[in-house]
């Protein structure tokens, strides 16, 4: 099954995409992923170049994203979401460090209702907080 993702600014509901004849989901926050993508190959047969996320733009969406899922059905998923920006934030700190100042900043500029989600996750995760911390 493949879903259908497209960014939304404000209500969150399903929007037709003509040009690929088929609907996708609005989701506030995804503009912020899928900003300046890099090339990379996808291995599959003789190989195919995508464009995927940056790895710092991911751990950010990844901490905004366990927040939105903490309650109901996706709790299991918010836990799964905060391990990844964990895993990837303490990488990313020591290898990319300048990249992850720079996408922290961004997210955080972005308002109260991303400091909020940002900072809910971040409460449950003291480690990568001070992490983030150290960074600026």
């Amino acid at each position: 099954m493949v879903e259908f993702l497209t960014p939304a600014f404000g209500d969150e509901t399903v929007k037709p995409l003509p040009a690929l004849g088929v609907s996708a989901q609005a989701l506030n926050y995804l503009n912020y992923l899928i900003a300046e993508p890099i090339p990379a190959i996808a291995l599959y047969r003789s190989g195919a170049l995508v464009q995927i996320p940056r790895p710092e733009r991911f751990a950010i969406h990844k901490l905004i994203v366990a927040d939105r899922r903490r309650e109901g059905s996706d709790r299991g998923k918010s836990a799964k979401d905060r391990a990844q920006a964990a895993f990837l934030i303490e990488v990313l700190a020591q290898d990319r460090p300048d990249e992850l100042a720079e996408a922290w900043e961004d997210a955080r500029s972005r308002g109260p209702r991303w400091r909020k989600r940002l900072d809910a996750s971040l409460a449950r995760m003291a480690e990568t907080a001070d992490r983030l911390t150290k960074l600026g």
